[in-house]
């Protein structure tokens, strides 16, 4: 059986721990999802042989000699690993090996990953995994886990009618054991305690325990499950979605009232009177000759949409199939290789939408739309990630992505995605131009003097605040995937997230839409993208929120890290929340204005 060590996180630099290492150290092949979110894997020291229990194995024994300036600084780094809680991560069998231990309500909270020790400030304030024994009460005192005791479940297949057995369970207790005698340890003994000054030699042994269990009641297939159950997320989860809903509902109800009552008096009225009668009114019939002005920067806001719809159909994709349980987390890397793979054979859409909008606006420098579309978005993307991958290389971190893969990417996005957008665009421009309902007038109508709530940045401002609550508890959890270890595998929720934000978005947008055209503002194209996008602002401020709360981030690289990365998420949502909020207001517009008689 083979113990694999995972390293996860993509922000921390990792240097080097002084751990024991294994003599054959091998490295399984990743896939690009793995490579992308910086997870490398090798082999342990850690060697157990089905159903052969080991008790108080000795690994190895590192000695830091206080005169020796490179022991000093692997110490150092060492003490700075526990005291900003790094963890270890161990695969088994594909499993993580979790730390099972009880949290409020008598509940059991199983970790996938365990810190490499703790800190007792000079306060004598126990930090982190430090409250979990009272021995651990030394002032300016690391304590690091040099043991753990590890127990595998296993399911016996010999009743059943197969032969053999399958692991079903991996969990282990990290201990701190300071043994007498390093050569023969007995993982006795008083915890293994590490001065925060170095003053005088150093010695830790690494010892270890095995031991199997056979448990029948699990299934294979629900192995995973005791760790999934554990995490108290759930209550959480259908809380968000109950208030999702009641945005939803508010909303539609909103829109509702505007299309049965407001609306349907407004067309009624403008159907029956005579058009002399009619230029006394105001309201959103008034700017009909107008509505459909192409926008400025049509080119600009073309190329958005189409990005927006490649990003959009690649989430919807993704999430539906992370629904039917093929990118759970049991397939590591298979979400991020997924979204990569669909965001390159879908240059096909965005290509064709950015092609026939930008026809619709009556541009002509197709090829200039083209290159922007296929180049502008993902090119802002790679350039970050470039240089976000320029600073791991620099600061030496097991995160950085070989030049193979960088290379591999740029052929995925020329060879293929860039083609597929090409001949998108082809299609798009061949098909003629999204009728109008009605004509649009020569010269431009004045726009009156507008209020505050009707002036264009107040109104984007506005329109984000909605979309953005139905998300923000979901946010939470994902960026905790991201950055703090924790498993993510709640995309049934996450799906419905998406169904209630596409909804929040489209009606979001409409109603402002309706409010400034009622306003006679018929500059609505940019509008409608950026009232919805504006979400994506929120979701920075979020971020910037997560990172002076929840994260212990230090240093100008790892920070420079954490915004580079999060920029491509905001960027990204940009594009996906502003495309949906375009087309539901496009939409609208279409509708209201082709049910008006107009001379």
């Amino acid at each position: 059986i083979i113990l694999w060590l995972v390293h996860t996180s993509v922000y921390r630099i990792l240097l080097f721990f002084d751990f024991c290492k294994d003599d054959n150290e091998r490295r399984p092949s990743e896939n690009l999802g793995q490579v992308l979110f910086g997870e490398r894997i090798e082999t342990s020291p850690y060697k157990f042989s089905f159903k052969k229990d080991e008790k108080c194995k000795k690994l190895c024994t590192k000695t830091y000699v206080k005169d020796k300036t490179e022991d000093k600084n692997m110490l150092d780094f060492l003490k700075r690993g526990m005291q900003l809680n790094y963890q270890h991560h161990w695969i088994v069998d594909n499993m993580p090996v979790t730390w099972c231990y009880d949290v409020e309500d008598s509940q059991k909270y199983c970790n996938p990953g365990f810190p490499i020790g703790c800190l007792v400030t000079t306060e004598g304030r126990a930090k982190d995994a430090c409250v979990i024994n009272s021995e651990f009460n030394k002032k300016n005192t690391f304590y690091i886990f040099n043991h753990v005791d590890i127990k595998l479940t296993y399911h016996n297949g010999e009743g059943e009618g197969w032969r053999g057995a399958r692991l079903v369970a991996a969990t282990l207790e990290p201990k701190s054991i300071n043994n007498a005698d390093a050569d023969k340890p007995t993982c006795e003994g008083p915890p293994m305690e590490v001065p925060g000054e170095f003053s005088s030699d150093v010695k830790i042994t690494y010892t270890y325990s095995v031991s199997f269990e056979e448990n029948n009641d699990i299934k294979w297939a629900s192995r995973w499950d005791y760790i999934l159950v554990s995490m108290p997320h759930t209550n959480i989860q259908w809380f968000s979605i109950m208030n999702s809903l009641v945005i939803v509902l508010f909303l539609s109800g909103m829109v509702a009232m505007i299309m049965l009552r407001t609306l349907h008096k407004d067309i009624a009225r403008y159907n029956q009177v005579d058009q002399e009668d009619a230029q006394e009114e105001s309201g959103w019939k008034q700017v009909h000759g107008d509505v459909f002005r192409p926008p400025r920067k049509g080119m600009l806001l073309s190329v958005f949409l189409g990005q927006g719809t490649q990003i959009f159909i690649m989430t919807f994709i993704t999430l539906f199939l992370a629904c039917l349980g093929f990118l759970s987390p049991a397939n590591r890397g298979a979400l991020m290789t997924c979204s990569v793979v669909l965001w390159v054979l879908l240059g096909t859409p965005a290509g064709y939408v950015s092609a026939r909008l930008y026809k619709t606006f009556g541009g002509e420098k197709w090829k200039t739309n083209v290159l922007l579309t296929a180049l502008l978005c993902p090119g802002i993307v790679f350039a970050d990630f470039f240089l976000m991958n320029l600073i791991l290389w620099v600061e030496g971190s097991s995160a950085a992505i070989p030049f193979g893969t960088l290379v591999a990417i740029l052929a995925l996005w020329f060879g293929i995605s860039v083609p597929l957008t090409f001949i998108g665009a082809y299609f798009g421009f061949k098909r003629p131009a999204i009728e109008q309902p009605v004509r649009t007038n020569q010269i431009p109508r004045q726009i009156p003097e507008q209020s505050f709530f009707t002036k264009p940045v107040p109104g984007i401002v506005m329109g984000g605040i909605l979309p953005f609550g139905c998300i923000f508890i979901q946010l939470f959890f994902i960026l905790n995937s991201i950055w703090s270890h924790q498993m993510y595998y709640m995309f049934g929720f996450l799906f419905l997230v998406f169904i209630i934000l596409l909804i929040t978005c489209s009606e979001a947008t409409i109603l402002l839409c309706y409010f400034h055209l009622c306003a006679e503002d018929y500059h609505w194209w940019w509008r409608s993208f950026l009232t919805s996008g504006f979400t994506a602002v929120y979701l920075f401020v979020y971020a910037v929120h997560y990172f002076f709360s929840k994260l212990q981030i230090v240093g100008a690289a790892s920070t420079i890290l954490y915004f580079g990365y999060t920029s491509i998420m905001v960027l990204i949502f940009f594009l996906f929340t502003g495309t949906i909020g375009f087309f539901a207001c496009f939409w609208f517009v279409n509708k209201i204005y082709s049910v008006v008689k107009v001379d």
